[in-house]
């Protein structure tokens, strides 16, 4: 009698342990599948850097040639001294004012 209970624990351990059968590339979440999805450059905003797409210059050779060429340049992190908001933060609030009036909420936060 003490040997029931074993064996169905036993059962159910297995069970558990084999699963339904999905593989685990079946489970991929949404949030997974949005994050890994290619940058398309066609919205007005570029989500990856916290700009609008007209003026990144991350994303944008010909962009970056015009910053670069007007002086406006952060060498010590590739892109325009105007959007470097590692060596300027306060930069960040002007892009987010701009996101802000357009869309009436916060933009999502760059990469």
């Amino acid at each position: 009698m003490k040997s029931v209970p074993f064996v169905l624990l036993s059962v159910v351990i297995c069970t558990a342990a084999v699963g339904c059968g999905q593989s685990p590339t079946n489970s991929v979440s949404a949030e997974a599948t949005v994050a890994t999805a290619p940058h398309t450059h066609e919205s007005w905003w570029c989500s990856e850097h916290g700009v609008p797409e007209e003026v990144c210059a991350q994303c944008s050779e010909k962009i970056a040639r015009q910053f670069k060429a007007k002086g406006d340049w952060c060498q010590k992190h590739d892109r325009p001294e105007s959007q470097c908001f590692v060596c300027h933060p306060e930069f960040e609030a002007k892009f987010v004012a701009l996101y802000e009036a357009k869309y009436g909420k916060q933009p999502p936060k760059p990469e």
